[in-house]
């Protein structure tokens, strides 16, 4: 059985410091297929308090995360008549199922970006 999993976190780069809040749903996506896996909400340090999808659960495939970020920055008083940046949903894909898969997103309330994190 592999040992591969896959973790988050977001970091709110307008303020320097973790997104503590944000809503994150985990979706496994084959073909038109659209499953949800996980929902959470990251904790103060901007990270979900278990993985997404923990050790020996991790298969090959499309995935594709949702960050709820215009909520959070709208609880940070970020007001916007129409948030630039809402829902970011970041599709990606898992090769090795003994990896871990570590996706992170740096947000402010006018842009975001992500890497394959270690």
């Amino acid at each position: 059985m592999a040992d591969g999993y896959l973790t988050t976190h977001i970091l709110d780069t307008a303020n320097g410091v973790p997104a503590a809040g944000v809503g994150i749903v985990l979706y496994r996506l084959e073909g038109e297929t659209r499953t949800e896996l996980a929902r959470t909400t990251t904790n103060d340090d901007g990270r979900t308090d278990a993985a997404l999808i923990p050790p020996g659960a991790l298969q090959c495939g499309t995935y594709e995360l949702e960050f709820a970020i215009g909520a959070y920055f709208a609880g940070k008083g970020v007001d916007l008549k129409q948030p630039f940046l809402d829902v970011v949903p970041i599709r990606f894909g898992i090769e090795d199922e003994a990896a871990h898969y570590h996706v992170p997103l740096l947000a402010s309330p006018f842009g975001y970006s992500t890497y394959r994190g270690s």
